[in-house]
C-alpha cells in the first residue's frame, strides 16, 4: 500500500489534544492496514510549548517541509489572534497548503487556514464559540455554524477539541474504507459518527446585537421567560408593529424567522434544564414553553437530532459514581 504522509503544524501554544487526538487516529489506522507516515513540524524545528505546558518535540523545521502527496493538519490554539499575527507561521501554512494533497484544520485551526486565504469562498466551522468571531473576522469564509466537520474540495475543517478525532476518522474513511475506520474508532472507543451537530454544545444559541431597539428587547423578552406565549401575533402586538414588519426584522437581524427564534430559545432552556435538574420530561416541556413531551422531542430531533433522553444521559453526567 502507498505510503501517505501526514504533516502536523506545532507551534507555541497549540492545544495539545488538537495535536495528539488526530495523531492516535492515524497510528491506530496503521495497526489495521494503514501506512500513515506521521511527521510534526514546527518554526525552525523548534519544541514548542503546548497550551497545557507540555513540551513537544518537532521532527522537522517547518521551512523544510515538503506537502507533496500529504495531508497537512493545522491544530488550534486558546489564544488564536496570536497565533494569525505570526506572518512567518501564516506564510508556511499558505505554502504547505498549496503543495498538499489536502488541507485540515482541528478548532481554531481554521483561523490560521483563512489568514492564510485558504479558506476563502470555501465552506468551513471552528468550535461552537468562535464561529462569530470567524465569521466577522473572514467575511469570505462561508462558515457552518452546526458542523462538527465540513470538507469543500480538499480543505477539511473541523469543530471543536475532540472533532479533531471525528475529522482523522473521516480521513481514515476515507483512505481505507468505513470498515476500517469504524474499527478505528472502536479500539479508541468512540464514535464512527457522533450523534447531532455541535449546536448541542453551545450555551446559549448566538444571535448577534439588533440594531432595532423594538426587537432587541422583544429577544431579551422572550429569552428571559421561553414559556410566555409568543406567537407572531403576541410579539407583533408587544412590539407595536405589523406582523409583516416583525418578521422583515426578524429576517434581517436574525436570519431566522420569528418562530423559529422561539423554537431555539426554548429548546437551549430544556437543555439546561436537562442537564441541571432531574424533573421529568413533561415538566420541562410545560417549563420551557413547548406545552407536551411529544413536542419537546420533535423540537431535540429537528435542532440536535437526539431525543431528550438522551441529550440528559450524554451531558448530566459522566456515569462515573
Amino acid at each position: 500500500m502507498k505510503a501517505r504522509p501526514v504533516l502536523v503544524v506545532l507551534y507555541d501554544g497549540v492545544r495539545l489534544l488538537d495535536v495528539s487526538g488526530p495523531l492516535e487516529v492515524f497510528a491506530e489506522a496503521n495497526a489495521h492496514g494503514g501506512r500513515y507516515e506521521l511527521r510534526t513540524a514546527s518554526p525552525g524545528g523548534a519544541d514548542v510549548r503546548a497550551n497545557t505546558g507540555t513540551r513537544l518535540g518537532a521532527d522537522l523545521d517547518l521551512a523544510a517541509a515538503d506537502p507533496r502527496g500529504a495531508t497537512v493538519l493545522v491544530p488550534g490554539g486558546p489564544v488564536w489572534a496570536r497565533t494569525i499575527a505570526d506572518t512567518e507561521l501564516i506564510a508556511q501554512i499558505r505554502r504547505l497548503a498549496d503543495g498538499a494533497n489536502r488541507t485540515a484544520s482541528v478548532c481554531a485551526g481554521a483561523f490560521a487556514l483563512a489568514a492564510a486565504g485558504v479558506l476563502d469562498g470555501r465552506r468551513a466551522t471552528t468550535h461552537w464559540d468562535l464561529l462569530d468571531q470567524l465569521a466577522r473576522r473572514f467575511p469570505l469564509v462561508r462558515v457552518d455554524v452546526d458542523a462538527i466537520f465540513v470538507k469543500d474540495g480538499p480543505v477539511i475543517t473541523s469543530a471543536g477539541v475532540t472533532s479533531g478525532i471525528d475529522l482523522a476518522l473521516a480521513l481514515v474513511e476515507e483512505d481505507l474504507g468505513p470498515d476500517v475506520a469504524r474499527l478505528v474508532a472502536k479500539h479508541l472507543v468512540v464514535f464512527l459518527q457522533r450523534p447531532g451537530g455541535q449546536s448541542q454544545f453551545s450555551v446559549r444559541l448566538e444571535t448577534g446585537r439588533p440594531r432595532h431597539e423594538v426587537l432587541r428587547v422583544l429577544l431579551d423578552s422572550v429569552a428571559a421567560d421561553p414559556s410566555a406565549p409568543h406567537t407572531l401575533g403576541d410579539m407583533a402586538a408587544r412590539a407595536g408593529v405589523s406582523v409583516r414588519h416583525l418578521t422583515r426584522l426578524f429576517r434581517e437581524e436574525t436570519g431566522r424567522t420569528p418562530a423559529r427564534f422561539v423554537e431555539q430559545i426554548r429548546l437551549e432552556f430544556a437543555q439546561q434544564q436537562l442537564e441541571g435538574t432531574t424533573d421529568p420530561l413533561d415538566v420541562i416541556a410545560r417549563r420551557s414553553g413547548f406545552g407536551s413531551v411529544e413536542t419537546l422531542r420533535r423540537s431535540f430531533a429537528r435542532g440536535l437530532g437526539v431525543t431528550p433522553s438522551d441529550y440528559r444521559a450524554r451531558f448530566r453526567t459522566t456515569g462515573v459514581s
